[in-house]
């Protein structure tokens, strides 16, 4: 397995594919992935089995966790719980940010 992984390779792969989420990395204790949303876009995801951290690589949006609004700008890392209701919002510049599953995502289905 190659240990490196460069964003534009990652973000060519992902375009290829027409995605807005590319998996790079599945090993059996964790998943790490691409997410890419336009300005504007409406986030779809539903809460996950699994642990997250979202490490925001660029862009400017809103991540709200629970209940809660948080922003989502470069530099920043958030971690959102198992099972917890979570989605980007607010979108005002694309937003790409690497996403780690730990297990690897949807390992955990069904409990």
């Amino acid at each position: 397995m190659n240990p490196h992984f460069s964003l534009s390779t990652l973000e060519k792969s992902r375009l290829d594919e027409q995605k807005n989420y590319l998996e790079f990395l599945r090993v059996p204790d964790m998943s790490a992935g691409l997410y890419v949303l336009e300005v504007g876009a409406t986030d779809l995801q539903q809460p996950h089995s699994e642990d997250e951290i979202y490490v925001v690589l660029e862009g400017k949006a809103q991540i709200r966790v629970a209940d809660k609004d948080y922003p989502a700008c470069v530099g920043d890392t958030i971690f959102v719980p198992a099972k917890v209701v979570h989605y980007f919002h607010s979108i005002l510049e694309t937003l790409k940010v690497i996403v780690i599953f730990a297990p690897a995502e949807y390992a955990r289905q069904g409990l």
